[in-house]
C-alpha cells in the first residue's frame, strides 16, 4: 500500500484558511471524494475532499489551525485497488451559499479595514504589538500567523485575548471580540462628550420569557458589519418608479417550450439583469466607485451585475460577469448555475468578486416596496418587489397591467438626483419594452 500527504488545494483566491473540523479520527477508513477537513475563509466554508479511498493514518494539523495552498493536512493510506499515483485534489468545495430568493446583499467580502464613525484614537490605545512567534514567551500563546498578523495590524497584544479555540488557541474571531469590546468601551466614553453614536442598550430578555442565544455564523457577522459600515458612510437616497411588464411577461411564458429545448429555465431575474446592464452602458455615472482618498473616482469599463442570494448561512452576492455582453439566455444560464451552486454548496469566492451593481430582488416573497443598501464600494443597487396587476390609464380608459415596483438606493456622493432618475427611467423603457434592448 502507498502512502500519500494530502495537502491543501487551491483555495479559490483566499490566502489562508482556518481549519474548523476534522472529519475523521485517526485509523477511519474513507472513501473518495469523502471530507477530510472543513477549512473556513472570511467568505466561505470549504469541504476538502479526499483523491483516494484509503485509510486515515494521521492528522498533520489540528483544529483552529491557519493553513495555506501547499501546507500539508494529513497522512493518508491508499487502499490496493487505488492507484498511488500523485494526488491531484479538486477545488474545494463551498458550503456557504446559495438561491436566487435574491436579498438585500453582502458587501465584496474583502479584509480591507472598514471605515466606521468611530475615531482612530480608541483603536491606538490597544498597544503594545506582541511579538511574532508561534507561542508567548510566558504566557504560552496560541496563535496562527494569519492571526498574529491581524493582531499587529490592530495593535493588539495577544496576551491580552483570551483563545476560544482548541486548547486555548486564539482564532480572528477572538480578535475581532477583543477588539470590539475596547471600540465599545471607548465609545462610551466618547459618547459622554457627545461625539459618538449611541450603542444599543443591553437587555436581559429572559426575564420576559424562554430565549435562546445562537451564535451568528461568519457571513452573518460579515453582513452585519458591512451593512452598519456602508449605511454610516454612504449617504443614501433611494427613487422609486414601475415597470409595466405586461407584454414582457408574456414573452416570457411564450418561450417556456423553447426553454425546455435548450434546458435552461428563463427568469424575470434574467430580462432584469441584462435591462440594468444595458442601462449601465448608457449611464456610465452609476457604474463608478469612491476611490479611497476621497478626491478621484474609478470609472468602470466592465459591466458585472452582482445578485443577492439568500442562504441558510447568510447572503452572498454571486456575480454575473459582463452582461452587457450576453444575451437574455445566456444570462439565465448564468442566474440557473449560480442557483445549482448555491443549492450544491459550491460557490467559490471568485464567483462572488467584481460587481459594479447589485440587484435585490424579493418578488419571489411579495411586499410592494423596500429600500435596499448600497453595497458600497458600489454606488447603486436596485431593488425589486413582487409584480402587481393595476388599473392603468391609456388615455382613453383605464386597463389591467403588470406593474412591477422598482427602487434604486444610490450613493449621493457620486450620483445625483438627475443621474439616478435618468439610469432608473432606461431601465423602466427596457423592461416596459424589450425591443430597446436590441437597439
Amino acid at each position: 500500500m502507498a502512502i500519500e500527504i494530502i495537502k491543501v488545494p487551491d483555495l479559490g483566491g483566499a490566502e489562508t484558511v482556518d481549519v474548523i473540523e476534522l472529519s475523521l479520527a485517526q485509523g477511519d477508513n474513507i472513501a473518495a471524494e469523502d471530507s477530510l477537513v472543513v477549512l473556513e475563509s472570511d467568505k466561505a466554508t470549504m469541504d476538502v475532499p479526499s483523491p483516494h479511498a484509503g485509510q486515515l493514518i494521521k492528522y498533520l494539523v489540528a483544529e483552529g489551525d491557519t493553513v495555506k495552498v501547499g501546507d500539508s493536512i494529513a497522512e493518508l493510506e491508499i487502499s490496493s485497488s487505488e492507484s498511488p499515483a500523485e494526488v491531484q485534489l479538486e477545488q474545494p468545495v463551498m458550503i456557504e451559499e446559495v438561491e436566487p430568493k435574491i436579498e438585500a446583499p453582502v458587501s465584496e467580502l474583502k479584509s480591507e479595514p472598514a471605515p466606521g464613525p468611530v475615531t482612530t484614537e480608541p483603536v491606538a490605545a490597544i498597544t503594545n504589538v506582541e511579538s511574532s512567534g508561534d507561542s508567548g514567551a510566558e504566557g504560552e500563546v496560541y496563535a496562527g500567523p494569519s492571526v498574529r498578523l491581524m493582531a499587529r495590524e490592530l495593535g493588539v497584544t495577544l496576551d491580552s485575548v483570551v483563545g476560544s479555540g482548541p486548547r486555548g488557541r486564539i482564532i480572528k474571531d477572538d480578535i475581532d471580540a477583543y477588539v470590539k469590546g475596547k471600540l465599545n468601551s471607548a465609545a462610551s466614553n466618547e459618547l459622554a462628550k457627545g461625539s459618538a453614536i449611541p450603542s444599543t442598550p443591553s437587555i436581559d430578555f429572559s426575564q420576559f420569557g424562554p430565549i435562546d442565544t445562537v451564535k451568528l455564523t461568519k457571513i452573518q457577522k460579515l453582513t452585519a458589519s458591512n451593512m452598519h459600515r456602508n449605511w454610516l458612510n454612504v449617504p443614501h437616497v433611494t427613487h422609486f418608479d414601475d415597470a409595466d411588464i405586461t407584454n414582457l411577461e408574456s414573452f416570457r411564458k411564450s418561450l417556456k417550450v423553447e426553454g425546455e429545448v435548450r434546458g435552461v429555465r428563463i427568469t424575470p431575474v434574467a430580462f432584469i439583469i441584462k435591462a440594468i446592464a444595458v442601462a449601465l452602458d448608457a449611464n456610465p455615472v452609476i457604474n463608478r466607485s469612491l476611490a479611497s482618498d476621497g478626491e478621484h473616482y474609478i470609472q468602470k469599463s466592465y459591466c458585472n451585475i452582482g445578485m443577492a442570494v439568500d442562504t441558510p448561512r447568510g447572503l452572498v452576492v454571486p456575480v454575473i460577469r459582463n452582461a452587457n455582453e450576453k444575451g437574455i439566455w445566456e444570462i439565465a444560464a448564468d442566474v440557473a448555475n449560480f442557483a445549482a451552486k448555491a443549492r450544491d454548496g459550491k460557490l467559490k469566492p471568485i464567483d462572488m468578486q467584481g460587481g459594479c451593481f447589485s440587484l435585490s430582488s424579493l418578488g419571489t416573497i411579495g411586499g410592494n416596496g423596500f429600500t435596499p443598501i448600497v453595497n458600497a464600494p458600489e454606488v447603486g443597487i436596485l431593488g425589486v418587489s413582487k409584480s402587481q396587476m393595476k388599473p392603468v390609464w391609456n388615455g382613453d380608459a383605464f386597463e389591467p397591467r403588470l406593474m412591477l415596483p422598482l427602487a434604486l438606493s444610490y450613493d449621493h456622493r457620486l450620483v445625483n438626483g438627475g443621474d439616478a432618475g435618468r439610469f432608473m427611467t432606461d431601465i423602466v423603457k427596457f423592461l416596459s419594452d424589450i425591443r430597446h434592448l436590441a437597439l
